[in-house]
């Protein structure tokens, strides 16, 4: 080929990769317009939207340092006081042994389902519970303000009990410990016990009248209590400083709040295993009564045990999810925390039946001494008769089957007079079934019974600081229901969203350390939470199996995680459990309406506690906090469904699309544009260019519904791809 020849080619060929090159910058500005223009989307009864991967979404959301970390939040959130002080209680109330088998069925069908149905929406969308319910269906969006307020009634007084729990551990530093024998009183003449203390004991003694000074009824307020205001205070810098920087601050206290009272049970447990009495404790408890199984009353507690213990209906399970990753298998960790809740309880109950039972002993022993010796008294006066005790018998140094041999004959010697000698059985099946609930359980029972324990300052110390752990893991989780939320759909400051919310929460608590403030957290923890998080939960099932679409959820779900979850969750979702969700709201709403409004009061004068019914103004504050707590599903329905909003307020924000991350940009709609996409005209635009036939919407969408935290359903489906799968969230 000629020389020449040779150079005009080279020419040729420059000229055809400049054109390549002109093309491809052409296409990748085009490609920019496109990217950085404008969807409108539409929300619609089922929700049509592609949530894109965890590192699109938004990128500077926090994220958990790791897995360990994120299980050990959801444990410490679920696992609380009631696995302490509520299950034991009730395992022992309803068959012991028996109450298991319907503990963990309920379980199977209510717990684990919802559960999971939380920790996906959660993940999936990863925003907080307003932000959650507002994107499953605008309408119910009050679902998530309802759960925030529930969160706040309840760490008004759940802090409270953690401000108890300080002043013990405070207390505990002593020896012997304070309230391990009665005061005495001195007067110009002589010195006696004092009366109250001698009435009751030692350490009811302490907690009424030493630790809450407490009033004989919720009318007489008393003043504050300044030491409980003081320790109230502690609680709430407390869960402030944790909660300051949300997970990136809290998370690392995880590690001890979480694993610390793990620690302090399996020392329990092995201590008091080592007492007498210990056995007889665990036996009573798992000695399974299966006639009770029968009764409709132990498969409602049961069920409210399980609904309480994971947490439902808080936000806290949904806020914790949404830090995590978008593939994360949450379907395991549904399933391994609420197993661990279970677990836990267990132990806890074979430590706190462990530890009554050696408390049941030794009053067991200081009654049959105590009746050994009246016998002795009425043998030296002749009411009975020296013949009838057997000869191997000594009673000075009895044992309990040789007292309990004498006891018998006795009765059926003296079997009309017997009434009248005023003689004890001293069974110690009858000290355990003395049940126990509460703080009642914590701060009299467990009391007392560490007061026998050798080395007893170090184990209360112990066993208090494990409550305030136990307690702070659960205000974390709740608090972050709070927090989470409000932060996402209003875009406030964490640091000072979070100072202000413990600052008005510790002003409003001081009603709980009034002398009169345990009838308030009695009446906060009995009509505050119970119903309306049943109807917050039952809502959030109807709004994912029945408004969103259970079909659609089951694909997201199988998009995200990977693997298409077991068909039993589909049915679970649709139909098991929104029925045993109604039944136990209707048992609920049942047997508030046939128990009679009111608390325990503590009778100086008596020393003893009296059932007495709220005064008028009680019973106006119980119904308002019911109100209040469910306010808002009704108000945000009817606010969106009469559009008393302007939805193109500046409030009011639509989603864009740049990159596949959600951002909020203001709503600017002219006419009835049914353009999906705006941005630069196509005689603007580089060439080639993209007509508007790329994306169409889909036919009968309605009209745009916007939601407070700017969510939409996508409305659109790709026009040259018609069989193309819709990712539904």
């Amino acid at each position: 080929m000629p020389k020449n020849s040779k150079v005009v080619k080279r020419e040729l060929d420059d000229e055809v990769i400049e054109s390549v090159k002109d093309l491809l910058s052409n296409e990748d500005s085009a490609d920019d317009a496109f990217k950085k223009s404008e969807l409108i989307v539409d929300v619609q009864e089922e929700k049509d939207i592609d949530v894109e991967e965890e590192s699109e979404v938004e990128d500077e959301r926090p994220a958990w340092n790791s897995k360990l970390q994120y299980i050990l939040a959801q444990v410490g959130f679920s696992v609380g006081l009631g696995n302490v002080w509520r299950f034991p209680y009730l395992c022992q109330k309803n068959g012991g042994g028996a109450y298991l088998l319907p503990y963990l069925i309920l379980l199977l069908v209510i717990g684990i389902p919802l559960f999971f149905l939380e920790l996906s929406v959660g993940q999936r969308i990863r925003r907080g519970s307003i932000g959650v319910w507002n994107y499953i269906s605008p309408k119910l969006g009050g679902i998530g303000f309802a759960s925030c307020v529930v969160c706040f009634f309840v760490a008004l007084y759940y802090n409270v009990i953690i401000g108890w729990s300080l002043f013990y551990f405070s207390q505990s530093f002593q020896q012997p410990l304070p309230w391990d024998q009665c005061p005495l009183v001195k007067n110009a003449s002589h010195t006696f016990v004092e009366p109250e203390c001698e009435k009751s004991s030692a350490t009811t003694y302490y907690w009424y009248r030493e630790a809450l000074n407490i009033s004989s009824s919720i009318s007489e307020s008393g003043g504050l209590n300044w030491k409980m205001t003081v320790c109230l205070l502690a609680a709430w810098v407390v869960v402030c400083l944790a909660m300051i920087k949300g997970i990136q601050s809290s998370g690392k206290i995880m590690y001890f709040s979480s694993l610390f009272p793990y620690v302090v049970l399996i020392c329990f447990l092995i201590r008091a295993l080592l007492l007498n009495g210990s056995i007889d404790g665990i036996r009573h408890m798992f000695t399974p009564k299966l006639e009770m199984m029968l009764e409709p009353k132990v498969w409602r507690e049961a069920a409210t045990q399980v609904f309480f213990a994971l947490g439902l209906g808080f936000g806290g399970v949904i806020a914790f999810s949404s830090y995590n990753k978008r593939d994360n298998n949450c379907h395991f960790d549904a399933v391994l925390v609420s197993f661990i809740n279970f677990f836990t309880s267990v132990l806890a109950t074979l430590v706190v039946f462990a530890v009554l039972g050696f408390k049941a002993n030794v009053i067991n022993e200081k009654c049959i001494a105590e009746n050994s010796k009246m016998i002795v008294k009425f043998l030296r006066m002749g009411n009975i008769s020296q013949d009838i005790i057997p000869h191997h018998i000594n009673l000075s140094a009895v044992t309990a089957e040789d007292y309990h041999l004498v006891y018998d004959i006795i009765q059926k010697v003296k079997e009309e007079e017997f009434p009248a000698l005023h003689l004890n059985s001293c069974q110690i099946e009858d000290e355990l079934n003395k049940a126990v609930q509460g703080t009642g359980l914590a701060f009299i029972a467990f009391t007392e019974a560490m007061t026998h324990f050798p080395a007893s300052p170090f184990w209360s110390v112990m066993f208090f600081l494990m409550l305030v752990n136990l307690g702070l893991g659960s205000m974390f989780g709740t608090i972050e229901g709070i927090i989470t939320p409000v932060v996402d759909t209003f875009k406030v400051r964490k640091e000072i969203l979070t100072v202000i919310c413990c600052l008005l929460a510790f002003c409003i608590g001081l009603i709980f350390v009034q002398r009169s403030g345990n009838y308030f957290v009695t009446m906060f923890d009995d009509y505050s939470a119970t119903l309306p998080l049943l109807i917050v939960v039952i809502l959030e099932n109807i709004a994912v199996s029945f408004v969103y679409g259970i079909d659609k959820f089951m694909e997201d779900l199988k998009d995200m995680l990977g693997f298409a979850p077991n068909r039993y969750y589909y049915y679970m979702w649709k139909y098991i459990s929104p029925l045993m969700l109604l039944s136990l709201l209707i048992a609920s709403v049942v047997n508030m309406g046939l128990s009679p409004p009111g608390y325990n009061a503590w009778i100086e004068d008596k020393a003893s506690e009296e059932f007495l019914s709220y005064p008028t103004w009680g019973m106006v504050v119980c119904i308002l906090l019911m109100v209040l707590a469910i306010l808002p599903v009704p108000a945000v329905f009817v606010i969106r469904r009469c559009n008393l909003i302007d939805n193109s307020s500046g409030n009011l924000a639509s989603v864009t699309y740049k990159r596949g991350r959600v951002l909020k940009e203001p709503v600017n709609l002219e006419g009835d544009d049914a353009s999906l996409i705006h941005g630069k005209i196509p005689s603007e635009m580089s060439s080639p260019n993209f007509g508007k036939n790329i994306y169409r919407k889909q036919s009968g969408s309605p009209t745009l519904d916007t939601a407070p935290n700017g969510r939409y359903g996508i409305g659109y489906l790709m026009a040259d791809m018609p069989d193309m799968p819709e990712s539904d969230l």
